[in-house]
């Protein structure tokens, strides 16, 4: 009996990978993690998938099945005011719509910006989407990924983290003796930080990410709306007008600058939602429209 319980048992598991694609959660790096103190590990997680000190980044990997696979890929940054992490609803749940569209997507645990753990907190969680996206692009044959459809997705925090990946991959943060490109191919930001500047930006995200002293140059290097160029990546963004957490503007003046540069972008704003759309729009809504755009971009089949 023990025998037939372990065959059954490794069925169930196969069964389970080729239908239901159990997520797998790997290092994002290899070795040791650059721009990191060799400090313990103190991450904590909330009954609810909040996560916070996270100091030892990872990716949790979610395929589709082959057959429905369209080759895109979307790496998904949680937001959290790079304070937390909404690591389930803002990652591993979305992450599991996209794998039923047949697109892979993989949740980036990034590590939150601390003194304590970093040597330069400013840069460690561009540090670590440059890494997924490059980390993608080196697997992308066993992950059955096309390497030049590889998105990242980003909500409140997360989505400054997206928008910051799309307008500053000119230099890679990471180690990359193998000049591979760490520039993602689309974006896609839900009620995203996009600026630090006064009277648009979200103070607390700004000192988390920067401090309480940050010169006005960081402030600067870090609203992304000022970075944009003719490069950077198509982007879809929503957002709600009602948001008081943080103001649709930062959407807006996104979208405002990526149009002067000419980049593929649009644009959906609720009149209701809040920050976090927790009750509206519906998620089939925003996220249909979310990939009717991937569609129309050419980034899956339409």
């Amino acid at each position: 009996m023990g025998n037939i319980t372990k065959i059954k048992s490794i069925l169930f598991c196969l069964f389970s990978t080729l239908t239901c694609f159990a997520q797998q959660e790997i290092p994002l790096y290899k070795g040791a993690v650059p721009n990191a103190k060799d400090v313990p590990n103190e991450e904590v997680k909330t009954p609810s998938n909040v996560v916070s000190k996270v100091s030892q980044p990872t990716l949790t990997v979610f395929l589709p099945p082959k057959d429905k696979a369209t080759g895109a890929a979307v790496i998904v940054c949680p937001g959290g005011g790079y304070g937390v992490l909404v690591i389930k609803r803002e990652g591993y749940d979305v992450a599991e719509a996209f794998t039923k569209r047949g697109i892979a997507a993989f949740v980036l645990k990034y590590r939150l910006p601390s003194d304590k753990t970093m040597i330069d907190p400013s840069i460690g969680p561009l540090q670590d989407a440059q890494q997924a996206i490059k980390t993608i692009r080196q697997r992308a044959a066993e992950w059955n990924v096309d390497p030049q459809k590889i998105g990242i997705m980003g909500f409140s925090a997360g989505g400054h983290l997206a928008a910051t990946a799309g307008t500053h991959f000119e230099k890679s943060a990471v180690p990359n003796s193998e000049g591979i490109s760490v520039r993602p191919d689309f974006m896609v930001l839900v009620y995203p930080v996009i600026s630090f500047m006064e009277g648009i930006g979200h103070k607390g995200s700004g000192v988390n990410l920067l401090g309480k002293t940050a010169s006005t140059e960081q402030m600067k290097l870090y609203s992304n709306e000022q970075q944009v160029t003719a490069a950077t990546p198509p982007a879809f963004i929503t957002h709600a007008s009602d948001d008081t957490v943080v103001p649709v503007k930062n959407s807006l003046i996104f979208y405002e600058a990526l149009q002067q540069n000419k980049v593929l972008s649009e644009l959906h704003i609720y009149s209701k939602g809040e920050h976090g759309y927790l009750k509206v729009p519906a998620f089939d809504e925003w996220f249909g429209r979310c990939l009717h755009w991937m569609a129309t971009a050419g980034f899956v089949p339409q």
